[in-house]
């Protein structure tokens, strides 16, 4: 039965929406939990019928989003470093936090090492689409600059995570660019094409509008790039949602045709919203780690575990492993 450790203080709001999203999982799912936290904090929280179903690993030290992501290196006793150190050690198969982001990452790479073939880890968020499904992209916050290579090993990485997790049979990928000609883009884009040309589901170039109309089922860039386009996106979910509820208080006229598109606007929140996703999965490494929003709610914790779950099930680090050897072998 798959194991996963959890960071049970690292969230914004301490450790109740975490405990809550861990029980909801275990109504639906078969895992072994492992809260890592301050017991006492976190007992009083568990329901009597689940504290022989929990385990937890007592700390109290947390790393804060104050403190520096190379902090958390130090501090073995932190939440987060135990957390996933329970990884390296092989009592669990893959960590959720939603604390300090840039801790989870630092410690999952260091700690956990990356997969054979494997050059940066990446971080994957999920997009919605017109389709009906979500794309890939990726890297979106964990390199701030990457080579040629780095992009090509992302869309490789992207490509397995949309065929094991998001079961897309032969998943179309293309590189992010300012057009779709293979003459567009930078210089590290340009190379990265020629790394990627003849790959298996390579497309070539393609614009930020592709990553919402469906039309590509992976879209790869640089970390800079990714958390703008991921940060823009939200920015402009949330306006939009804004200027809707101004519309509609500023005109009695439009209240009707609010309630008829009452479900419809429902559906779109859902989709946009973070804690349907639960959180990022940074792919590369040995092991599974999620990295979910520090605002999460028990939602987003249910579905980060479902993710870790997922994840961990499919095996895809060893069609990663697999894939990049591919590649490697079609540039030399």
């Amino acid at each position: 039965m798959v194991k996963i450790a959890i960071d049970a203080m690292g969230g914004d709001f301490g450790p109740e929406p975490i405990v809550k999203g861990c029980i909801n999982a275990l109504k639906k799912k078969n895992f072994i939990p492992i809260l890592v936290g301050k017991k006492s904090e976190i007992l009083p929280l568990l329901p009597s019928r689940y504290k022989d179903k929990i385990s937890i690993i007592d700390t109290d030290d947390v790393i804060s989003m104050s403190d520096a992501a190379t902090e958390a290196v130090k501090r073995k006793e932190s939440t987060i470093y135990k957390a996933v150190d329970l990884v390296k050690q092989g009592e669990a198969d893959g960590v959720v936090s939603a604390g300090h982001s840039g801790a989870t990452m630092t410690l999952a790479t260091l700690r956990l090492g990356r997969l054979k073939g494997v050059s940066r880890p990446a971080l994957v968020t999920l997009m919605p689409t017109k389709v009906g499904r979500r794309s890939v992209v990726l890297d979106v916050g964990a390199n701030v600059d990457s080579k040629p290579e780095h992009l090509a090993e992302f869309a490789v990485m992207g490509g397995c995570y949309a065929e094991d997790v998001l079961n897309i049979k032969e998943p179309s990928i293309g590189l992010l660019a300012n057009g779709e000609e293979s003459s567009k883009g930078n210089e590290v884009t340009k190379a990265a094409f020629k790394l990627l040309e003849g790959y298996r589901g390579f497309k070539g170039n393609v614009e930020g509008g592709d990553i919402f109309n469906g039309s590509c089922d992976v879209i790869t860039c640089d970390g800079f790039i990714g958390n703008l386009v991921l940060k823009t996106s939200e920015g402009v979910a949330a306006t939009i949602s804004g200027l809707i509820k101004d519309y509609i208080r500023k005109s009695p006229v439009a209240i009707t045709g609010a309630l008829l598109m009452r479900k419809v606007f429902k559906l779109l929140k859902k989709e946009i919203d973070y804690a349907e996703v639960g959180g990022a999965p940074l792919i590369g490494i040995k092991g599974c780690a999620i990295v979910s929003h520090g605002k999460s709610n028990a939602k987003a914790i249910e579905n980060a575990i479902y993710q870790a779950i997922a994840y961990v099930d499919t095996g895809v680090n060893e069609h990663i492993i697999a894939r990049l050897a591919e590649l490697k072998q079609k540039e030399n």
